[in-house]
């Protein structure tokens, strides 16, 4: 009778030499660059064909929302050093990077919601013309992202509280840094197009 060892009965399923959980999530993040995609490319075609639109610069915060971005830049600095860390085994360091990362997360939304309340104060929501519609949709649903990244980090995190994480099996740590890039690379994106162009 043959036995099978712990590793063995643990081993995360390959297809085409990719582990399934690595391959689902960039199944996922494929579904999510094409929302974003579809997102965009409306904002385009509706700030394209608008008779009139606000100078950006009067109405938003630039500034603010730079350095907000920087934050977020940041914050994905913090993830790659995480899972360097662990990579080389540190886990103390892990833990202290990939609570940096949540906490930048969480103060990158608070200024997002600063410049929301901000800008209903004076008048402008969803509803208030094309500009605000588009607007709020198009960094509304970015911040559910990073809302959703936050709390995924937060489950991350207390795996790596309870010793779940190791220089030989960290995918978990990978994969929460695919989709926190991800995050990133996508508010890149938007701020460019709405605040700066």
């Amino acid at each position: 009778m043959s036995h099978t060892t712990a590793a063995e009965h643990h081993a995360t399923p390959v297809w085409q030499g990719i582990s399934t959980t690595k391959f689902a999530v960039w199944l996922f993040l494929a579904s999510e660059v094409m929302f974003f995609a579809g997102l965009i490319g409306a904002y385009i075609v509706l700030r394209g064909g608008a008779a009139e639109w606000p100078v950006v610069a009067n109405i938003l915060n630039v500034p603010l929302v730079a350095g907000n971005t920087f934050i977020l830049i940041v914050s994905s600095v913090t993830m790659v050093r995480a899972l360097a860390a662990i990579e080389d085994g540190n886990q103390a360091g892990m833990r202290r990077l990939l609570l940096a990362t949540a906490a930048l997360g969480i103060v990158f939304l608070s200024i997002q919601a600063v410049e929301w309340s901000a800008l209903m104060s004076e008048g402008t929501t969803v509803s208030t013309d094309l500009f605000g519609s588009v607007f709020f949709t198009l960094t509304g649903f970015h911040g559910l992202h990073v809302l959703g990244g936050v709390l995924a980090l937060v489950v991350t995190i207390s795996k790596a509280v309870r010793g779940h994480f190791t220089s030989a099996d960290h995918t978990g740590v990978e994969l929460m840094g695919l989709y926190w890039h991800f995050v990133d690379i996508v508010w890149i994106f938007l701020f460019t197009i709405i605040y700066l162009i």
